[in-house]
């Protein structure tokens, strides 16, 4: 594991409340999976399958006819996901502590892979699909979440960093970060019968909120693709967290910072 990865297995591991953070993660993975048409006996891969919140529903899906595979490399998150499957007494759905990107399967092994909220992690997002493309069987389903262009602060972040630096901040976001984006690299991995459905979503942040990442960001954050910040001096990394503050703050209104979660929904077949 490089460092990049050692930090994301080190941030969820520490998310020991995921399913109860406003209901947000069970409610979008539930809709990726009623966005598929999941039948029994099927075989399902779930990658980045975390604290199983689509994987149990798969399961229970599929039936007992049916087996379901959940793929994830943060230990802490797989604890509590065996807890939870344990307690419903599912025989059906296996876990598996691996890299999702080195972990292999035959050609041709499932109906459908499913990725809520974490395709964006991926360093190499093209080879990333074209190798889940192999797994799914001919008219399988590949489906995944991703926030939208502005979720999560991502834009200002990077305008800054261009209009301060001239840095092009390779943000977390950006391979997938508008309909046309997806839509391409999935042409580009095979994929037909593309679909993406736009969910606006989001919340205000109190600006005096110290603890909250979104506001007091200083160049931090998750580069699988490399991050460039980490090469500026102390003196520019405050110059970069003041111009975002002085930002944000002329963005904020009487409720508070808008925090953009505009996600996208998305299918495809093979």
């Amino acid at each position: 594991m490089n460092e990049y990865k050692q930090q994301v297995i080190a941030f969820f591991n520490r998310r020991t409340a995921y399913d109860q953070e406003g209901e947000r993660h069970p409610k979008e993975a539930k809709k990726l999976l009623d966005l598929v048409p999941v039948e029994e006996g099927q075989k399902i891969l779930d990658i980045a399958t975390g604290t199983a919140l689509l994987a149990i529903n798969a399961a229970q899906k599929v039936g007992a006819n049916g087996d379901v595979i959940g793929v994830d490399f943060s230990p802490g998150m797989l604890n509590q996901a065996r807890k939870k499957i344990a307690n419903l007494g599912l025989n059906n759905l296996e876990l598996i502590e691996s890299d999702a990107e080195s972990i292999e399967f035959a050609p041709s092994s499932f109906d459908a892979i499913f990725c809520c909220s974490a395709l964006v992690f991926f360093p190499d997002i093209l080879a990333t699909l074209q190798k889940w493309y192999e797994f799914l069987k001919t008219d399988g389903y590949i489906a995944f979440s991703t926030p939208g262009e502005n979720a999560y602060m991502s834009s200002l972040q990077m305008n800054i960093c261009e209009n301060l630096f001239n840095i092009k901040l390779p943000h977390i976001l950006e391979p997938l970060n508008t309909p046309q984006k997806c839509r391409s690299i999935l042409q580009k991995s095979g994929f037909k019968d593309i679909e993406i459905e736009i969910e606006p979503s989001g919340e205000y942040l109190n600006l005096n909120d110290r603890n909250s990442n979104f506001l007091n960001w200083r160049g931090e954050s998750f580069y699988p693709r490399g991050n460039p910040l980490s090469q500026l001096s102390e003196v520019e990394l405050d110059r970069l967290q003041v111009e975002y503050r002085t930002k944000l703050e002329k963005l904020a209104t009487n409720e508070g910072v808008w925090l953009d979660r505009t996600t996208y929904f998305v299918i495809a077949r093979k």
